[in-house]
């Protein structure tokens, strides 16, 4: 084989799952390819130009921690920053950043191709190459079979993509790219079990043609919130969005019009996401509200393109001109593209191990959308772990699971494997146990060690993380030693004795500006300043959750042998023992967590495996 074409890894799609995988098994010290259709579109962000959120802005923090390149991007592409949930408890703050759609897709790919390791290449993965149960390369549409010991799939919507706009319908892995049907047909001539879904977008707007005077704007924070541990202070200029209503008028275009929706017509047969649902689906499914909240979100500096968050549909175009035009301050809009909705297939994520690698099989990784996933975070945190587990299989290293109790990445990828998808799946941050524990504040503590042992994290990260740390000791240590007077820094006037500096940061309703100035800790960062305080704050809540965490640990450390023939279990039902076979859990704290395995079903595995 000639040595242009051999490589180590091949990554399939350069979309967000995609790049993360690239450039995780790049940094691990394997020879990866990433091979797309289309190299101007990599990092392309197919839908709302933002990132993070609510528990998805946990999911990029966690990336960052170990090394990855979502967060650094998107705080160099972002247009605005917001801390989503900033008055509410630390578990469930979430950044939030506006990006601009062009820089964000240019320092993607200009941090991949600086990326040692890592090459590039504009192909159609036709089909997989096989020997027996191992992948050997790929064949791609040049005519080439690319050689390689572990292949990554990041196909998104493109697997048997189909476009529906009203009546019409077209093939196409987005608007503008073609499907790609040879890899779809190679995928399932593996015995695949898979699905049909469905997502969509909303039309694309000219800026110049709204009336902006009307509307309510949304700045963003005067102090933002960086999704990468290596940013600084933030000083971009920040652009605001706007925010709006749609009208009883809009509602009832789009109710007369419905028989012309694909989504009730029948003529669109994947399930769509519950959580982001499309406009004619939020007129159905909530009849009784009159109107719903829009966000007009600018697509970047040098653009009017606008994307009106919150109106994805899929119905005719003439439709979609006539209810965005009943709608508050877009009277006289132009559209500049029309929304859309796309079918697509995906295995079923129950046939991946906790590494994302397909099971009965050697060197197949999976993340992102054909894993039944929704959102940029979510794919790009797959990509991150399908990545370093495809590198450190060809390097003949032991795989890295990440659990439920450390990460949301656990908990995705859990999630996945364990319960499988009935619709695309969003990441909440109320899908995790431990959620205290998780915290977008703490992702550093919690994963980059891990990062640096795998060979992720560089020097630069580890110094970053190494002062951090040092910075909230030393800090601890002051609070722990100086008693000063409460005089000032109490609400109700309290005053004329001293009190050890540390219980008075316990207290909520301390002057903690004025406290830290006491004890000489005025300089402290903002991420020590809120490790500290979230520490300090919650040690109650903290301690208990770690005692949960202990006794979830204890559950996964009992290992259900493989091969495990469950019609040989006594006590199991037929369904019990169907689910078993189709996820074949790893442990016993995986075996609990499938919908419909019972204690008793616990007790009767614990019986069979000689457990005591």
């Amino acid at each position: 084989m000639d040595a242009k074409n051999r490589y180590q890894v091949i990554v399939i799609g350069g979309g967000h799952a995609g790049c993360e995988a690239a450039h995780a098994a790049a940094r691990l010290g394997a020879r990866t390819l990433l091979l797309t259709q289309n190299l101007d579109t990599v990092g392309q962000m197919s839908c709302n130009p933002a990132i993070g959120g609510l528990g998805k802005g946990h999911l990029v923090r966690e990336i960052d921690a170990l090394g990855g390149i979502m967060g650094k991007v998107a705080d160099r592409g972002a247009i605005q920053f917001r801390l989503l949930n900033r008055r509410k408890g630390p578990a469930v703050r979430g950044p939030r950043g506006q990006m601009d759609r062009v820089m964000y897709k240019r320092e993607m790919r200009s941090l991949l191709e600086g990326t040692g390791n890592l090459f590039m290449r504009q192909a159609e993965a036709l089909s997989l190459v096989m020997e027996g149960s191992e992948v050997r390369g790929v064949l791609s549409d040049w005519g080439d079979v690319l050689e390689a010991d572990a292949v990554v799939l990041t196909t998104g919507t493109f697997l048997s993509g189909l476009v529906h706009i009203g009546e019409r319908q077209f093939a196409a892995g987005r608007l503008g790219c073609r499907a790609s049907y040879p890899m779809a047909e190679s995928l399932k001539s593996l015995g695949l079990t898979m699905y049909r879904m469905k997502t969509g977008t909303p039309a694309r707007l000219d800026g110049r043609t709204i009336h902006w005077q009307r509307l309510t704007e949304q700045p963003g924070d005067e102090e933002p919130y960086p999704f990468s541990f290596l940013t600084g202070k933030v000083s971009c200029e920040q652009v605001p969005c706007h925010i709006t209503y749609t009208t009883p008028a809009t509602r009832q275009i789009i109710r007369d019009n419905l028989h012309r929706a694909p989504l009730y017509s029948g003529q669109i047969q994947g399930i769509g996401p519950r959580y982001c649902p499309s406009i004619e689906d939020k007129v159905v499914r909530f009849a009784d509200k009159e109107v719903h909240q829009i966000f007009l979100e600018p697509e970047g500096r040098h653009t009017h393109e606008i994307y009106p968050n919150g109106l994805s549909t899929s119905l005719p175009i003439d439709v979609q001109w006539a209810f965005l035009r009943s709608i508050e301050g877009l009277e006289d809009v132009l559209l500049l593209r029309p929304g859309y909705a796309i079918e697509y297939d995906m295995i079923d994520p129950r046939q991946l191990s906790s590494d994302l690698a397909l099971k009965g099989f050697r060197g197949l990784y999976f993340a992102g959308q054909i894993n039944g996933t929704t959102g940029y975070e979510e794919a790009a945190g797959q990509g991150m772990v399908a990545g370093l587990n495809a590198g450190l299989y060809v390097l003949g290293r032991s795989s890295i699971l990440f659990d439920r109790s450390q990460s949301y990445l656990g908990v995705m990828v859990d999630d996945l494997v364990t319960k499988g998808v009935d619709e695309p799946y969003r990441l909440f941050t109320s899908r995790a146990e431990f959620r205290l524990l998780l915290r977008a504040d703490n992702a550093d503590e919690r994963l980059t060690p891990i990062g640096r042992e795998l060979g992720l994290v560089d020097d630069q990260r580890w110094q970053v993380y190494l002062d951090k740390i040092s910075s909230i000791e030393r800090a601890k240590e002051v609070l722990a030693q100086s008693r000063v007077l409460v005089d000032g820094l109490l609400p109700n006037g309290e005053g004329g004795y001293r009190r050890l500096a540390m219980d008075l940061l316990r207290r909520q309703d301390v002057d903690l500006d004025s406290l830290l100035a006491r004890v000489g800790l005025s300089d402290l960062s903002e991420p020590v300043r809120t490790a500290l305080e979230v520490e300090v704050h919650y040690a109650g809540y903290l301690d208990r959750q770690d005692s949960e965490v202990e006794r979830f640990r204890r559950a996964e450390e009992v290992k259900i042998p493989d091969g495990v023939n469950w019609e040989a279990v006594h006590g199991l039902s037929t369904e019990v023992r169907q689910k078993l076979q189709r996820v074949g859990p790893g442990t016993i704290g995986q075996a609990y967590r499938i919908p419909g395995v019972t204690p008793a079903a616990i007790t009767a595995i614990l019986f069979h495996i000689g457990y005591s």
